[in-house]
């Protein structure tokens, strides 16, 4: 429990350790909680305030909604999807940004110093649809993606807005045709800048893009030449594996096909080509998962990284550590409900966002419609990529919404956001969750640092 890290972090102050270092392991109060029996009624909680929260420390507070949009003249067409921030450069943190999954795509950013929002890739941009996922690069800047794409398909595209901060209802919103089309959904950089996608489809894969210009200060550097792969797990050529990984090339260093994928070479017309990233990954026998959605990054203590990734069909999380290629089953519906202590069951449906806090715990968010949608939190004490057990840690009443794009404040730990998307009354709205310590915690708190200062007195008088 909280209480106790706070205690047991004022004694290590006492023998010496500052109380930076003591709170150094203890980021966050968002894993402080009381799991949830079960799911929060339909309907039962306003639209304003719709989720069930474990522990009544956790607040939330709405920062805008649909109605609130269109109301101010804003392009909005709704399903507002997964969330993230400006997390680099200049006022770091000031900005949520959030793409419409819709067929008349756009991109909203909210500025979290003022209230404001503003559509700033107005829907229907280039044609863009069923915007996904979010992701700020490294390099200061902001990608979204479709998740559309099949047989005869234009669209399955990757784009970045390069002038993010701008004040702006027209951003620069480029197509970074190098990366192979697919059904986007989750993206994530590691170390590297090596970007990690999916496709989000039954028999998806998972993929790997290796910029020539690793380093890039632009996307246009980054994305002007690199080398796409695709993960093979246990040999590939198979479904739904674990074991060792290895990644197999399906474009050249340049983004050019390879001999073995060339059939899966597109011409868009005008004179421009897109590799199908679905094709070539059936080319060359990588793995595939059942509707892959959503996949996160994480370093752990000893500087590996891990990918995690949810399946939702399939009611799965896998995690890849990225060091030693080995694909691990992170979390299933066989893995126990720290209720009960047995298998989580059905209760663990439709598994599609990832989030990560302060502290490094995994968040799990369903696919399901208010009333039976949940966040699950995954505790992995050890960090070994699978889950000990899950315990519900919210739950959403809104009727006919899922909860989508946990995201947690890199700059404020115990902050974060969640979009309600598509719900029946098409009022989809931004949540921010808060979590505080208990008043207990408080006076502990107050007391170690009563006694951090005893100590300081009496060496001072030595």
């Amino acid at each position: 429990m909280q209480t106790r890290k706070i205690a047991i972090a004022a004694a290590i102050g006492l023998m010496g350790v500052s109380a930076q270092q003591a709170f150094a392991a203890d980021n966050t109060y968002f894993d402080n909680f009381t799991a949830l029996a079960g799911n929060v009624p339909a309907g039962s909680l306003p639209e304003s305030a719709p989720l069930q929260l474990s522990s009544p420390f956790f607040t939330q507070t709405k920062l805008t909604d649909r109605v609130t949009q269109l109301g101010l003249g804003e392009s909005n067409s709704g399903n507002w999807d997964m969330i993230t921030a400006n997390e680099t450069g200049t006022d770091a943190g000031r900005y949520l940004y959030a793409p419409f999954e819709t067929g008349a795509g756009g991109v909203q950013r909210t500025d979290l110093w003022t209230g404001v929002t503003k559509t700033i890739v107005q829907s229907g941009t280039q044609g863009f649809v069923a915007g996904d996922f979010s992701r700020w690069t490294p390099w200061g800047t902001y990608m979204t993606a479709e998740e559309s794409w099949g047989t005869g398909s234009t669209k399955g595209r990757l784009f970045e807005i390069t002038n993010p901060l701008a004040d702006t209802s027209s951003a620069d919103f480029i197509h970074r045709n190098v990366v192979p089309r697919v059904s986007h959904e989750g993206g994530a950089f590691d170390k590297n800048n090596s970007f990690y996608f999916i496709d989000e489809f039954n028999g998806g894969s998972i993929y790997k893009y290796v910029s020539a210009v690793p380093g890039a200060t632009s996307g246009n550097s980054f994305f002007d030449k690199g080398q796409t792969f695709v993960l093979k797990a246990n040999g590939g050529n198979n479904s739904n594996a674990v074991g060792a990984a290895t990644w197999e090339a399906i474009t050249t260093a340049t983004g050019t096909p390879l001999a073995s994928t060339a059939g899966a070479m597109l011409n868009m017309g005008g004179g421009s080509f897109s590799m199908d990233g679905r094709a070539a990954a059936d080319m060359v026998g990588g793995t595939n998962y059942q509707r892959p959605e959503d996949i996160e990054l994480q370093v752990l203590a000893n500087g590996d990284e891990v990918l995690y990734i949810a399946t939702t069909t399939t009611d799965e999380v896998y995690s890849l550590n990225l060091a030693t290629n080995e694909m691990k089953l992170f979390a299933s519906s066989a893995t126990f409900n720290s209720l009960t202590g047995t298998a989580v069951g059905s209760a663990f449906n439709n598994p599609d966002n990832l989030a990560i806090d302060a502290n490094g715990n995994i968040y799990i968010i369903e696919d399901q419609p208010g009333g039976s949608a949940d966040i699950w939190f995954a505790h992995d004490a050890d960090r070994d990529g699978v889950a000990e057990s899950l315990s519900r840690w919210a739950s959403l009443s809104t009727v006919g919404a899922e909860p989508t794009g946990l995201y947690f404040d890199k700059f404020n730990p115990n902050v974060a956001y969640l979009n309600v998307q598509h719900p029946s009354s098409g009022n989809d709205t931004l949540l921010q969750i808060t979590a505080v310590p208990e008043p207990e915690s408080y006076a502990m708190f107050l007391a170690g640092l009563g006694l951090l200062g005893m100590v300081a007195r009496r060496r001072i008088r030595r």
